[in-house]
């Protein structure tokens, strides 16, 4: 921890996943290169959880990245950081193995090990456990209070909350009825199957590796159920995705929104409502060899939709309904799954009242510059970053781990006073309330 806990930090950050990860290692990097220049940057993170953790109730057996190992915390920023996936394998003797399994694909698992790895070793302060109750600007620096009793200074903040768990209007979690964020405890703390089904509800990868995980290790039926006619395949190709490419960022940022909106469209089967071709061979493979047997297990419905759920004690009650067909069909499941996607953290769940201070879009989204800085009103003097929710200004990367080495390091920059400071869009006034939220 920093020796004085109590001095005002020049960077703050509230959450600690992925990407303030790779800011705090970027910092560090930042600092080990400054000491012949007399000082580097203060910085301390804060995060509600206990320890360390990236969606460890996704972790599925097997599972694999579906990003490259090179987009990991730090390689397309610094090539030589002792923070690369490389160096992770390379401490722990499995370099020439992964070498041999000529994939650039790890499983999520070891990724996720990874990234606990990279956040034990960064000296950069953070602290767990510490869930922040106020964000307040005075005297030209943010007082940022955790629900701890403790509170700090700063003149830079690093928004970086994450996803969270989209389930669709009118579906309330519980026991027999959970998001696939949570399906590994979640299924651990079913009671024993009495109907032997499942529904998983979703059209993208992780709906379809949720199915074929309930499939191979339940014994039960798997209803997968979706509007689409079938399972879309992701579209990873190489002019595909250029979409992720550092330099898209800035020419998407420059585009005009229509365009913007565009490509958002013309891209989505690269990240969203799409699955590994190879998984939806293996399931329709399946499916195909119990139409064969007689012995139906997995059942995949096209052009469905859910159009009841009831859960009781003892059952998740589901009607689902084809809609080319008009077929109603009636299931008792011991669990639904709803695959069924994320929404970033608003900003103003991290910054309270001071959101208020923040401009906003017609939509209702955070209006930010090319460094990803929030426009605030004239007497926020400090500057606030956002990680995560700016995928209506800087493109498909925002959400995922593809850009955030590059992230960080054009973050910290700006925090240094290097960074590119474009001409922040048309927004809704700050201090008015934005139609369409």
């Amino acid at each position: 921890m920093c020796s004085e806990r109590n001095s005002e930090l020049d960077i703050a950050g509230i959450g600690f996943g992925p990407s303030n990860l790779a800011l705090a290692i970027a910092v560090e990097e930042y600092n080990d290169n400054s000491t012949a220049r007399g000082g580097g940057i203060q910085a301390r993170f804060f995060e509600k959880k206990s320890q360390f953790g990236w969606h460890p109730g996704m972790l599925l057996p097997g599972a694999t990245m579906q990003v490259s190992f090179l987009k990991d915390l730090v390689t397309q920023r610094n090539t030589s950081s002792s923070y690369s996936f490389l160096s992770y394998l390379n401490e722990h003797d499995r370099l020439g193995h992964f070498i041999n399994r000529q994939d650039f694909f790890p499983l999520r698992v070891e990724f996720h090990d990874y990234l606990r790895w990279a956040a034990e070793r960064v000296s950069v302060p953070v602290d767990y456990g510490s869930e922040i109750s106020s964000v307040t600007f005075a005297d030209g620096a943010f007082d940022i209070a955790s629900t701890s009793g403790e509170s700090v200074r700063a003149r830079n903040l690093v928004l970086g909350g994450g996803l969270r768990a989209k389930l669709p209007a009118g579906v309330v979690a519980g026991p027999r009825v959970f998001h696939n964020h949570h399906v590994l405890p979640n299924l651990a703390k079913l009671p024993p199957l009495t109907h032997r089904r499942f529904a998983v509800i979703g059209a993208g990868q992780s709906a379809a590796e949720v199915a074929a995980f309930l499939h191979e290790t339940t014994g039960a039926e798997v209803h997968a159920v979706f509007s689409k006619y079938g399972y879309t395949p992701a579209d990873d190709s190489p002019y595909a995705n250029r979409i992720f490419d550092a330099e898209a960022v800035d020419e998407y940022f420059s585009a005009e929104p229509a365009w913007r909106d565009r490509l958002l469209q013309y891209h989505r089967s690269t990240n969203y409502s799409a699955v590994d071709p190879v998984l939806i061979q293996d399931l329709y493979g399946r499916e195909y060899t119990e139409r064969v047997s007689g012995n139906r297990r997995l059942f995949v419905h096209g052009a469905t939709e859910v159009t009841d759920l009831d859960e009781t004690d003892d059952a998740a009650r589901l009607r689902i309904a084809h809609r080319t067909t008009g077929e109603v069909i009636d299931l008792d499941c011991d669990a639904v799954v709803f695959a069924t996607g994320f929404e970033p953290t608003p900003v103003a769940d991290m910054l309270g009242d001071l959101a208020a201070h923040c401009a906003a879009d017609q939509h209702g989204r955070p209006v930010l510059d090319r460094a990803y800085r929030l426009q605030t009103s004239p007497e926020i003097t400090g500057q606030i970053f956002v990680q995560g929710n700016s995928e209506h200004t800087h493109g498909l990367t925002s959400t995922l781990l593809s850009n955030v080495a590059i992230r960080s390091g054009e973050i910290l920059d700006a925090v240094v006073g290097r960074g590119s400071n474009q001409p922040i869009p048309t927004a809704v006034p700050v201090g008015h309330s934005a139609s369409g939220a």
